[in-house]
């Protein structure tokens, strides 16, 4: 089953889209980054009521359906354990009032509506009872519980790289080999602005303080300066080969030759325009209220600005107990098969009583 979060408190049913443009995504391609970790880490605490909160390919949460405390009466649309039975009691079962009454549950949510419109379909994930899945930021996960019946889950599971389904889409822009692609890089192609009207939008200085902080770029202000130079004669950034173009004359090529001119300016873009970084910070501040003491977050970041904000929402607020004091790695095996997974750290932390 899906459904669409909005602004609002309450998440709104998926019969009524946003707008009448949602197409599915092709038959996804991506493929989960340190799935096994993940599945170890969530299914040590026997979780009844998880959130996938970035469902991308979906890989995670099929995974995760091993792993859901199973349903004493057998069935997933039965009631969940009752009072005195003496089966073992998941951690939101503990904490919300209804949980006599909760069936196992992934509640799955993107903001790309492609994505949960191509797993809506007749025998896909969101026909499967024990899966719901919401359009929408993870920053909206109290309205998804809220909208399954659920004040709390047991846990929360974040993978905050970019899905080979986005790489390969070439109306996003976020591939650098797709020079003629719109320079989008909106994760939700209905909402806000694309990046190419962000930069329309700002002065300068405010693009070159966003290269240089989101994407710790040192010759931001160079890169600025030409955006803003085209602007001017008329001739406007509006295509990822525009952009890569001036990150190439900008940025001298380093002598590894590792990283691509432009890697870090799209990077920055793509915070910026989707608010990444925000999101991430205020849901991990709220989590506390709404994952239920002993569940667990399960956190995966590509990049030092996720990982520093995530190591310290762990750190300084009292409620989580750090369960990894240093990131977890993939593995050698997993590198072999998964190369984009070169960048990944995994943190835990689990919410105390």
């Amino acid at each position: 089953m899906t459904h669409s979060t909005n602004e609002s408190s309450q998440p709104e049913p998926a019969s009524q889209p946003e707008t009448t443009s949602t197409k599915p995504a092709a038959a996804t391609e991506h493929v989960s980054v340190m799935p096994d970790e993940i599945v170890h880490w969530v299914g040590e605490i026997q979780p009844r009521t998880i959130i996938d909160g970035t469902y991308g390919g979906g890989g995670h949460t099929r995974l995760l359906l091993n792993v859901l405390a199973t349903d004493p009466l057998g069935a997933t649309s039965s009631a969940s354990t009752p009072a005195g039975s003496g089966e073992a009691v998941t951690p939101a079962e503990a904490a919300d009032s209804n949980a006599q009454r909760l069936a196992p549950l992934i509640i799955g949510m993107d903001r790309d509506p492609g994505v949960i419109a191509r797993d809506d379909q007749p025998g896909g994930p969101g026909s499967d009872p024990r899966i719901e899945l919401f359009t929408g930021s993870y920053e909206k996960s109290p309205a998804a519980l809220a909208h399954c019946d659920r004040t709390h889950a047991d846990a929360l599971v974040l993978d905050l790289g970019l899905s080979s389904d986005q790489l390969a889409d070439r109306e996003r822009g976020f591939s650098f080999t797709i020079a003629d692609a719109p320079l989008d890089l909106r994760f939700d192609p209905e909402s806000d602005i694309p990046a190419y009207q962000w930069l329309a939008f700002n002065e300068e200085k405010d693009i070159a303080d966003a290269i240089y902080q989101y994407g710790e770029e040192r010759y931001s202000r160079r890169i600025a300066r030409q955006i803003c130079l085209r602007s001017k004669q008329r001739d406007p950034v509006r295509t990822v080969g525009d952009l890569v173009d001036i990150c190439r004359r900008c940025v001298p090529r380093s002598k590894n030759h590792d990283i691509h001119p432009a890697t870090r300016t799209f990077q920055a873009l793509r915070i910026a325009v989707n608010d990444e970084l925000g999101i991430l910070e205020r849901t991990l501040a709220s989590a506390p209220d709404w994952i239920a003491p002993g569940g667990r977050i399960a956190a995966i970041s590509f990049h030092s600005l996720e990982d520093r904000i995530v190591k310290n929402a762990f750190r300084d607020d009292e409620r989580w107990e750090v369960l990894t004091r240093k990131p977890l790695r993939p593995t050698d095996a997993e590198l072999q098969y998964n190369t984009r997974s070169r960048s990944a750290k995994l943190r835990v932390a689990q919410r105390l009583p």
